[in-house]
């Protein structure tokens, strides 16, 4: 894409206001040009496959085919800005490498926000992918960050920072090295959304950085101050998995 280009954008939302205030923000920001604008995914679909589309912004909870499954059927998908009236899609927005969530309703300062940091991954695709920019400035890869609701807002938690993950029934709690984060969510639903390679179960109750682990005293693993339980059924495939033997 020329860098002086619009930025081609497709507005879908099953929503006729949302469409409007999406449209009407964008008037306001010459270099970006609405293509198209779909009041379901799949018409969405049609257009993407007809109208080269460099930004998408997409609802979520749409009829016949949601905004996330739709993403997933994507090969090449654009830049995607996810909007939404429920944060509990944050996880998997980001585990498809959306570059922003902007909960409804959102001002237009936060909107903005979100079509800058667009802006920049589709400047950096245009001059090296998402390869490391030139000079000091790094764009963060949105595949290492998980995000999660605590206490009414949204937080963004970098993947290298957690530590391990306890269930408390309905919640979960992050312990990380910055702090301790308590989320509603299921180790089920973390176990498949964390990095396979970077994470493992290692009890009903918990879940580990692999990395992290510094050592093993019978069934305990210790990380810095903590001892963590592993299943007795699962100590031989934990012990290969984290220690490599």
């Amino acid at each position: 894409m020329n860098e002086r280009a619009p930025i081609r954008t497709l507005l879908v939302d099953d929503e006729y206001l949302a469409l409007n205030l999406l449209e009407e923000f964008l008037k306001h920001l010459p270099d970006m040009e609405v293509v198209g604008k779909a009041k379901s995914a799949v018409t969405a679909l049609d257009i993407l496959h007809q109208t080269p589309v460099d930004l998408l912004f997409l609802d979520i909870q749409m009829p016949t085919l949601s905004g996330v499954n739709m993403l997933k059927t994507l090969q090449h998908p654009p830049v995607v800005i996810f909007t939404t009236a429920y944060a509990d899609y944050a996880v998997q927005a980001f585990d498809l490498n959306a570059v922003d969530y902007l909960l409804k309703p959102f001002s237009f300062e936060r909107f903005l926000q979100a079509v800058n940091k667009a802006k920049e991954h589709i400047r950096q695709s245009a001059v090296g992918g998402r390869q490391s920019a030139a000079g000091d400035r790094q764009v963060e890869d949105e595949r290492d960050t998980l995000v999660i609701k605590v206490d009414g807002k949204l937080v963004k938690l970098r993947l290298a920072d957690i530590l391990f993950v306890e269930g408390l029934k309905e919640y979960v709690r992050f312990v990380c090295t910055n702090g301790k984060y308590v989320t509603l969510e299921s180790l089920k639903n973390l176990e498949e959304a964390l990095p396979a390679h970077a994470f493992v179960r290692v009890h009903k109750s918990y879940i580990v950085a692999s990395d992290k682990v510094q050592s093993l005293l019978g069934n305990m693993l210790e990380i810095g101050s903590h001892r963590i339980p592993i299943s007795r059924e699962k100590k031989d495939e934990v012990v290969q998995l984290i220690f490599k033997q």
